[in-house]
């Protein structure tokens, strides 16, 4: 037999992609936990929050805990509390208002002719799909700005935007003294309360890959085996007992901790994928449609440092 014509592999991608969506080009419910698990394979940010999957645009999470001290000094037996010693829980809810966002991938024909004939061509189209948008998903959890110029950064404000109880801005000159270092990361234990110290392991530093190289370098001029570790592989770094965690679209000058579990991305469950043609580029073009917020679930859980020179 002889090669596939390029209207086949077309019409055959088109078929396999009709495969991935539900009518009218929605996916289902199994499919779209499908599609969450593929975004959140890719390694981003996103594989680290706590997800909640909504089934509306606006989606109310509750918040509960107790603000300051409930231990109270025992009165004599057989005597109750107080009633103003009595300690009651502080709740509130935090909103999430999704916003509409679209990602559109194109496929050059010899991209779907090599997997039609592997029979792997509904895999690469979504591995091909996920790995755009949970890059352009990361960016916006990020840098999102209602403010911004960029139409897509001001759907919404990401973290950096949100995070503004504890703000570390580093200044100095030369701009070594600005270079990712314990020190810096010592200042962001120091700006975040006391109370959310207590498992530190389970804070993380997100920075750069630049700043977190940077750090790594400074820890592998050691010599000690450690030293040597951290240059020839790729084990974790900490800082003060916090995992130091590089994030590609993380800005150079800028780096985050908290706790992860402590950002909140909403994304909601109806997601649509729609195809199309580009006869003179020779590519498929599939457009992907999805609904997404962010918040902080505690922001005063929350450092952000700014001014970070990278080396």
């Amino acid at each position: 037999m002889g090669m596939p014509s390029r209207r086949t592999i077309v019409d055959k991608a088109d078929i396999a992609v009709s495969n991935l969506v539900s009518t009218g080009g929605y996916l289902n419910p199994e499919q779209s936990s499908r599609f969450i698990r593929k975004l959140l394979d890719v390694p981003t940010i996103l594989n680290q929050v706590r997800r909640v999957v909504m089934n509306a645009p606006v989606m109310n999470v509750d918040k509960i805990g107790f603000a300051s001290r409930i231990m109270k000094a025992a009165p004599a037996a057989g005597t109750p509390l107080l009633a103003t010693d009595r300690s009651a829980p502080t709740t509130s809810q935090i909103v999430l208002t999704t916003k509409e966002t679209i990602a559109e991938v194109n496929i050059p024909y010899d991209v779907l002719e090599d997997n039609i004939e592997r029979g792997t061509l509904e895999s690469t189209i979504m591995s091909m799909i996920t790995e755009r948008v949970a890059l352009d998903l990361e960016e916006l959890l990020i840098l999102g700005d209602t403010s911004s110029a960029d139409a897509y950064l001001a759907l919404l404000d990401g973290l950096i935007v949100q995070c503004s109880s504890h703000v570390v801005t580093i200044t100095g000159d030369p701009a070594a003294e600005r270079a990712m270092s314990k020190d810096l990361c010592k200042q962001m234990i120091k700006a975040l309360p006391t109370k959310y110290l207590r498992n530190r392991s389970a804070l993380r530093y997100f920075c750069s890959h630049n700043n977190e190289t940077d750090y790594r370098d400074t820890l592998a001029d050691r010599e000690t085996a450690l030293g040597d570790q951290l240059v020839e592989g790729i084990r974790p770094v900490y800082a003060y007992g916090v995992p130091v965690v590089p994030v590609a679209l993380m800005p150079e000058d800028h780096m985050l901790m908290t706790h992860p579990q402590n950002i909140i991305w909403g994304i909601q469950r109806d997601i649509l994928i729609e195809t199309d043609k580009d006869i003179r580029a020779r590519s498929l073009i599939v457009v992907v449609t999805l609904r997404i917020d962010s918040k902080f679930e505690e922001e005063d859980a929350v450092v952000l440092m700014t001014g970070i020179q990278a080396l």
